[in-house]
């Protein structure tokens, strides 16, 4: 009996032979083989993402400046490197007080790199490694991304080159705090896990193009991360290229967020229910040059709304330094505007 048995479980191996009673099939049901083709479809999307963006993915090495005679301590982080000739974008807190840098690509090359500009209130940074016809990524459409859209996160996290994960956007339009105490604004949340190290490394879409520079986790938190969106990389990185830094205006005033009162918002027909109100206005600043007087409360610039002090930061961000531009400001009973001529922000020590 035991050899009939075990001769009838060699033909069922074999796909020879019918059982002779009814016995419980381990075979995936029409229905799991239709999810089992979805899981191949996307594993082939990020497998097929990887392949071609990976090569672009290095890991960044950073020697701080020596102090008192003594070598400077060593960091680490990502990057991706966006021109054949070896320009890479990274996160300005992964390069920030470095003396030197060292960029590895996935087969194991090492090149000297050196720090051609960074903007501390979008934590980017450009660097440069020397050597020629190097892979690299293409820069995405932050702006067309949805909640739920597929992301893949490549990096160096505690120094394992080429980790990849994927998750999903989860929230647009988030805003994180700078080194510098700006607003940064737009930012993408996102699932893909994050660790120490992959700061500075792609956020990809699943054609391989770059939309966003993984920047921050929450610590003890699962599942959120945050990425630079690549719509704010074009505008900083040609900056950076040219001048080695991002040009913001500046007015020359202290402010802060204030509520405005209903019947002001109705008998002036303001769009918001808050302003800006002026604390104090620096001497000799374009502020004191326009007219703005402490107690102003600015509601517009060139003619858009204004509600918070970030408002006036992102609007400095794009405006050209040297330009005149318009203030809407409410002065008691008044409604006025005034000119002013932004100069340029000093960088943040």
């Amino acid at each position: 009996m035991e050899v009939e048995n075990l001769q009838r479980a060699l033909n069922l191996i074999k796909g020879e032979g019918e059982p002779r009673e009814p016995l419980h099939s381990c075979e995936v049901s029409a229905e799991g083989r239709q999810d089992v083709e979805l899981l191949d479809a996307y594993s082939r999307a990020v497998i097929t993402v990887v392949d071609a963006v990976g090569p672009a993915v290095v890991g960044i090495l950073v020697k701080s400046a020596q102090a008192g005679g003594k070598p400077g301590q060593a960091g680490s982080g990502s990057g991706v490197i966006i021109t054949p000739d070896g320009y890479i974008l990274t996160n300005d807190h992964v390069v920030r007080g470095s003396k030197s840098l060292t960029a590895t690509l996935r087969d194991g090359t090492s090149l000297d790199a050196e720090l051609i500009g960074a903007d501390p209130a979008t934590d980017l940074a450009l660097i440069r490694a020397g050597g020629s016809a190097l892979p690299y990524a293409s820069m995405g459409d932050s702006s067309a991304l949805h909640v739920g859209q597929l992301v893949i996160a490549i990096g160096n996290p505690f120094g394992f080159q080429s980790t990849v994960s994927t998750g999903v956007v989860s929230a647009l339009g988030r805003a994180l705090r700078s080194a510098d105490g700006r607003l940064i604004e737009n930012i993408i949340q996102h699932t893909a896990p994050l660790n120490p190290g992959n700061s500075g490394g792609p956020l990809v879409d699943s054609r391989g193009r770059i939309v966003g520079i993984n920047t921050a986790i929450i610590v003890m938190a699962q599942g959120i991360g945050f990425s630079i969106p690549s719509d704010t990389a074009k505008w900083v990185v040609p900056q950076l290229l040219t001048l080695g830094k991002v040009k913001r205006g500046h007015l020359g005033i202290t402010a802060q967020q204030r509520p405005l009162a209903r019947r002001m918002v109705r008998f002036y027909g303001l769009g918001a229910e808050s302003g800006v109100e002026v604390m104090a206005v620096a001497p000799q600043s374009p502020a004191s040059r326009g007219g703005v007087r402490e107690g102003d409360v600015i509601v517009a610039i060139d003619g858009r709304e204004v509600a918070s002090v970030d408002h006036i930061h992102r609007f400095l961000a794009e405006w050209p330094v040297g330009n005149p531009v318009k203030l809407t400001i409410i002065r008691g009973p008044d409604r006025m505007e005034v000119e002013v001529v932004p100069v340029e922000a000093a960088s943040p020590g």
